[in-house]
């Protein structure tokens, strides 16, 4: 491979399987987070204890709140995290995301 001179943008797509558990401690440390986090809940549509109730009842979520995908790459050399998304859906995979 030919070497660039300046730095190269790379498209990394990935699909993660989980099997929770443990549903109760997901949705506890999403929980704690969120209380960690600084919100100025004053400018939220919803409270503190609101949005706490909401990741307790949807788990989906709370593994989406809690997973840190700037990780993925972390310690690689010449590799920068520059942004990404990360989702959850119950159910199996949609289409085009085959299971390996």
């Amino acid at each position: 491979m030919d070497e660039q001179s300046g730095p190269v943008t790379l498209q990394v797509y990935c699909r993660v399987e989980v099997l929770v558990t443990d549903p109760r401690a997901v949705t506890e440390r999403a929980v704690a987070e969120l209380r960690a986090a600084d919100v100025d809940w004053s400018t939220e549509e919803d409270d503190l204890d609101t949005a706490s109730a909401e990741l307790r009842a949807d788990l989906a979520t709370s593994l989406a709140g809690v997973v840190d995908i700037s990780r993925l790459v972390e310690g690689v050399s010449g590799v920068e995290f520059r942004g990404g998304h990360c989702w959850t859906e119950p159910g199996a995979p949609r289409d085009g995301f085959l299971r390996s």
